[in-house]
């Protein structure tokens, strides 16, 4: 039995794009073939329980917020670059 298709389009960033064509020639398939195997794969994955943050952890957030706000923070490069000294 065939079952019928339905058509989808999408928008992938361009490094996305060349790396699904070049795997689609390499494994000669199309790279929707490739796509739907992949949503396959994505969709059989457990889902991740989400987590209701306790009220210590919420006024966590909130402090961390405020500080962002103030330009109190830095980024991942700065500390990087100061644990390296």
């Amino acid at each position: 039995m065939i079952m019928a298709k339905q058509q989808y389009i999408i928008e992938i960033p361009p490094e996305v794009g060349r790396r699904v064509a070049r795997r689609a020639r390499q494994e000669k398939r199309k790279p929707s073939d490739l796509a739907v195997e992949a949503l396959h794969r994505y969709m059989a994955l457990p889902k991740l329980p989400e987590e209701t943050p306790t009220p210590e952890e919420l006024r966590a957030i909130r402090r961390g917020e405020a500080a962002i706000k103030r330009g109190d923070y830095v980024t991942l490069d700065e500390l990087r670059r100061k644990e390296a000294h």
